[in-house]
């Protein structure tokens, strides 16, 4: 047994777990934060049998691309000095983060 931890956007969120659960794989989502641009984030936890790890994972691939977009990396700062203003930096969003994990237990109760 396997632990899928994969942290994707949130805008991605949606149509994942739709396309999981049509294939008829189980996951936890819980809404978590983006460090750097502090964007809303999902993490979803998919346990699963060893066997249907690529499967899963290929599917995460599949709705979770990345794209660019502008974004204000140094957003203004209230005591910065007079004049200073952030400037915008193309950076990508999207995709996913994905751990796996060996599970010792899997209960369901």
């Amino acid at each position: 047994m396997k632990m899928i931890i994969t942290i994707i956007h949130d805008e991605d969120s949606h149509r994942l777990l739709h396309r999981l659960n049509s294939e008829g794989v189980m996951a936890t989502k819980l809404a978590s934060t983006g460090g750097l641009l502090k964007t809303g984030n999902t993490t979803f936890f998919i346990g699963i049998e060893e066997e249907k790890v690529d499967f899963v994972i290929g599917l995460i691939k599949e709705e979770c691309q990345t794209t660019k977009q502008m974004s204000l990396i140094n957003p203004p700062i209230s005591n910065m000095p007079e004049g200073f203003m952030s400037y915008p930096v193309e950076v990508t969003v999207g995709g996913a983060t994905i751990f796996v994990i060996d599970v010792d237990q899997y209960l369901k109760i």
